[in-house]
């Protein structure tokens, strides 16, 4: 198994162009959008907004190349985190979030912290992590995910069976309310939640857990890139919902299947150098 340990993070540089995502409408996360922009003047950085961003605050929009920004400030929680880290993968643009939502385990920035997390920042004082991410096959639909995988069923408290495939060898059929497949970065997430593992920031692997296994039998399982999960709709009457990071990306009915694999790409995730993985943990899991 290969690492991404974050204990060798790609070297950070002066920032001169940002990216900026943010969450809500103006009247939200307007101040601290201003606040954003007080410290891009003074550090002489250019700030490019997106046409939907800009339209968001009533402001201006930006530069239309964002792959040119040196770096993607987010204003919001850890979905937002999710959907600028997606729009950058394949464009070597890191992101950093400034947390205005209500976990924020993705952020290295509190908002009490804007005007001096980002100074330092847009200084160079910030280190890059690589992120493992999850490809998602089903018929003609690709899609990539930085944080999980989720089968569920589609009707609302309908059970599935599902059959599941690693590398290969067949696992057998599991009645269950679905499953879960996650990167160790989406592993603090909905995986947790279901009593999956926690895989720490780094590893080149991804979670399997199911959701309210019908069996006492079921375990989480740990898998390691080059193995491809396959997981087959083995219930006649009832159809499947596949989401990718809590969106909806296709449906699986009775004998279809869907196939999860490490991706080839990455997520970049910019951090202050001492927002670590387990400092995140012990904050936000920690007594």
């Amino acid at each position: 198994m290969t690492s991404t340990s974050e204990s060798k993070p790609r070297s950070a540089s002066a920032v001169r162009r940002v990216a900026v995502i943010t969450h809500g409408k103006r009247e939200t996360i307007g101040p601290a959008l201003a606040r954003l922009e007080s410290v891009a003047r003074g550090a002489g950085v250019e700030l490019l907004l997106p046409g939907e961003e800009a339209a968001k605050h009533g402001l201006q929009e930006g530069d239309a190349d964002l792959a040119a920004a040196d770096i993607a400030v987010v204003l919001g929680g850890d979905g937002t985190m999710l959907r600028a880290l997606n729009r950058f993968i394949g464009q070597d643009v890191p992101v950093i979030g400034v947390n205005f939502g209500r976990v924020g385990f993705l952020a290295s920035v509190t908002p009490d912290e804007l005007e001096a997390g980002l100074a330092r920042v847009f200084a160079g004082d910030y280190r890059v992590v690589p992120l493992t991410t999850l490809e998602l096959e089903v018929g003609d639909v690709r899609a990539v995910s930085v944080n999980d995988v989720v089968v569920l069923s589609a009707t609302r408290g309908r059970m599935v069976a599902l059959g599941w495939t690693i590398g290969g060898e067949d696992l057998g059929i599991q009645p269950c309310d679905g499953m879960i497949c996650s990167t160790p970065s989406g592993s603090t997430a909905y995986n947790l939640s279901n009593g999956g593992p926690v895989l720490v920031r780094g590893l080149d692997a991804m979670a399997v857990t199911f959701i309210a296994a019908h069996s006492l039998h079921a375990r989480p399982m740990v898998v390691p890139r080059g193995l491809d999960l396959d997981v087959r709709n083995e219930t006649p009457d009832v159809a499947a919902s596949v989401l990718v990071d809590g969106h909806p990306a296709a449906e699986i009915g009775h004998g279809a299947r869907a196939v999860v694999r490490l991706g080839d790409r990455r997520a970049l995730l910019a951090t202050l150098p001492e927002t670590t993985f387990f400092r995140r943990y012990r904050e936000t899991f920690g007594s």
